[in-house]
């Protein structure tokens, strides 16, 4: 069967494009609060009044693509880390407590959130439910139900919402788009998705995974505020194998190699297949245990079919495991590290810091995909605009929320406590009730508990 080919978007708005390009959800589009009659958005032409919260890593970098704007508060728990970041926004006020700085620093706008993954969830709610714009890192949660709560949120509050999966903006995943939309490969009924971590190579670690929790207690840095970074975690001894960035291996946390890749690697999946949430998950691995995730894994997914689109099987690699080899690769030509591989009726796209077709032959035969889609004005752009009353970012919560309760229906699959059970079946989903129909176990970690004094 042959998808439906789209009309060229040349002369389109954006707010078209996004529409009809299914580049972001279509089921839930967010209208701009100017429509809607809600306060808060800007013209065009005023800056917004930006703050960062965690901004020593990932968030720097953000704040780096929005210097168009004002930035006039940062928030780090961390002063060694964000040091750079303090130094860089001399002007900008600084605080330690998310909470004290939404409550006392009344001209914010906007906030981008990029702190460890547990801490996402509770302060783009906080930031949101003070009227504020929210961009926040991936993966936009640390648990399932997160995901759905900020998701409903978000439309509740009707702020512009955008997460830091920048490649949905990308040259790349429009032209995946655009093969689809061809029929380059006809109907598509597996993919493949691999990633080379949590391990880069031998003895090169981006962060620690299969090991269990340090015995001991360390003094705390006098720059770091060890209790403001657990938050919602449970209360344990500081110590540096957690920090920075160090904390993504740990299941109290961040969201291992799956949460960390998954939602910049399904995205593109999702929007070129129009896939929603799945019916069913499993999952296999190397040893695990209760304190993080495993050293490798395979998880996969079943996706109903969508309209004239058959069924689709996704599974994921991680930890340097790939799937078998395309026969349609030349001989001595590698798969890398990390990509994607889409099996169509009619033919393979790979994915290799590029979307190709199958044998290089085919592909040089072919050329390029019709370019019907219109083009991003850019991830951090796409957020600025939607603050100030323009169209809705191409990973606003409505999109971003969903994806990510798909990515992280994989963790809950990979749990120590799931592993026997998962012997014996597939977990299986059901989205609109937002819990397993055949497990009370696995329905037990689409949530986690939130440490006594902070709450969601």
């Amino acid at each position: 069967m042959k998808t439906s080919k789209l009309k060229s978007t040349r002369g389109l708005s954006r707010r078209q494009f996004i529409g009809t390009a299914a580049l972001a959800s279509s089921a839930f589009m967010v209208l701009p609060s100017r429509v809607l009659g809600r306060g808060g958005f800007k013209s065009p032409n005023e800056k917004l009044n930006i703050a960062g919260i965690g901004v020593g890593g990932q968030g720097g970098h953000d704040l780096s693509q929005l210097t168009s704007e004002n930035i006039v508060a940062l928030c780090d728990v961390d002063a060694a880390h964000a040091g750079g970041v303090f130094r860089r926004y001399a002007g900008a006020k600084v605080f330690k407590d998310y909470r004290k700085m939404l409550d006392e620093q009344k001209d914010i706008d906007a906030v981008v959130i990029a702190t460890p993954d547990h801490q996402h969830a509770i302060i783009s709610m906080a930031a949101m439910r003070a009227g504020k714009h929210v961009y926040c890192e991936k993966p936009l949660t640390h648990t399932v139900r997160e995901a759905r709560q900020l998701t409903q949120t978000a439309r509740e509050y009707k702020v512009a919402t955008q997460m830091g999966n920048q490649g949905q903006a990308s040259e790349q995943t429009r032209r995946l788009c655009e093969f689809m939309l061809d029929d380059a490969i006809g109907p598509v009924r597996e993919v493949h998705v691999w990633t080379d971590r949590p391990s880069n190579g031998l003895f090169n670690e981006y962060w620690p995974q299969g090991v269990e929790r340090p015995k001991d207690t360390l003094p705390v840095p006098k720059t770091l505020e060890w209790d403001l970074w657990l938050g919602p975690a449970p209360e344990r001894p500081y110590n540096p194998i957690y920090l920075p960035f160090r904390w993504r291996g740990w299941w109290d946390f961040g969201t291992g190699a799956l949460g960390d890749i998954g939602c910049h690697a399904f995205d593109p999946v999702f929007r070129a297949l129009k896939l929603g949430a799945p019916t069913s998950v499993e999952a296999s691995s190397t040893r695990v245990n209760q304190e993080t995730y495993p050293l490798a894994s395979m998880v996969t997914y079943q996706f109903p079919a969508r309209g004239t689109m058959p069924p689709v099987k996704l599974t994921w690699y991680d930890g340097g495991l790939r799937p078998p080899r395309p026969e349609e690769l030349e001989a001595g030509e590698m798969m890398g590290a990390n990509g994607h591989l889409f099996v169509g009726d009619k033919g393979k796209i790979l994915n290799q810091e590029g979307y190709r077709l199958l044998p290089k032959s085919r592909a040089k035969a072919y050329g390029d995909p019709p370019k019907k889609l219109a083009r991003s004005i850019g991830h951090h752009k796409e957020w600025i605009a939607a603050c100030k009353g323009g169209a809705p970012g191409g990973s606003n919560f409505d999109w971003a929320g969903p994806l990510t309760e798909a990515v992280l229906l994989g963790n809950v699959a990979l749990r120590l406590q799931m592993r026997e059970e998962l012997t014996k079946k597939k977990l299986l989903w059901d989205s609109a009730n937002l819990k397993f129909t055949n497990s009370d176990t696995a329905n037990q970690f689409l949530q986690t508990e939130y440490r006594k004094g902070w709450k969601l």
